[in-house]
């Protein structure tokens, strides 16, 4: 079985209207630095049985293409302040990857189908300091299909994620997300009101 890349995601996400600015970056702890903005296009289908297994679990499946993590990937349930995320590269056409399959039937072995296609146009910071990348900052514009429903939504959003130099300890990534939060209510930012893209896509 290909083994597939494994990352813990610590992140935050907010609402913002289509003009809002972006936030200023000036007084984070740690931050020296914030990259210019990488534009990447982003293209992602879901899958899921048509009970739903996969979202009962709070697992999501997507097949996604586009930007450096381009690929398979299997969201675990959240634990508690991150997320596990399980990477494989796309292979030859679209079909389920036999690695992937094999990750998922510890949830469930029936019949998949598409649940939902997410189009993203993200803009991409880097937060950087001494000792490396503290977090990615991405400006996200974002048109949502409900396969099958047959809805359309769209909106914009902001995520900050921790990168490998951020502050391990818990304290600390409370301190620099109470910097962040602070910055981006000052832009206009407010708390996401949907815990996923995928959520937001489907009503919830």
């Amino acid at each position: 079985m290909t083994e597939p890349s494994r990352t813990v995601e610590v992140e935050r996400k907010y609402d913002v209207d289509v003009s809002t600015p972006l936030p200023l970056w000036q007084g984070i702890p740690g931050v020296d630095a914030v990259t210019a903005g990488e534009a990447r296009a982003l293209d992602a289908r879901y899958f899921d049985t048509d009970d739903g297994a996969l979202s009962r679990a709070g697992v999501a499946l997507r097949r996604r293409t586009g930007g450096p993590d381009e690929g398979w990937h299997v969201k675990g349930p959240r634990e508690g302040d991150g997320r596990l995320e399980l990477g494989w590269p796309l292979g030859e056409g679209e079909e389920l990857p036999e690695a992937v399959a094999t990750m998922i039937a510890r949830w469930t072995t029936a019949p998949l189908s598409p649940l939902a296609r997410i189009e993203n146009d993200r803009t991409a910071y880097l937060l950087t300091g001494p000792d490396g990348v503290m977090a990615e900052f991405v400006d996200d514009r974002v048109r949502a299909t409900d396969l099958r429903r047959g809805a359309q939504r769209e909106w914009r959003e902001w995520e900050m994620e921790l990168g490998p130099a951020a502050p391990a300890d818990a304290a600390g990534r409370e301190s620099f997300f109470a910097a962040v939060e602070h910055a981006v209510r000052a832009a206009g930012g407010r708390d996401s009101a949907s815990g996923s893209k995928l959520a937001r896509a489907l009503g919830f």
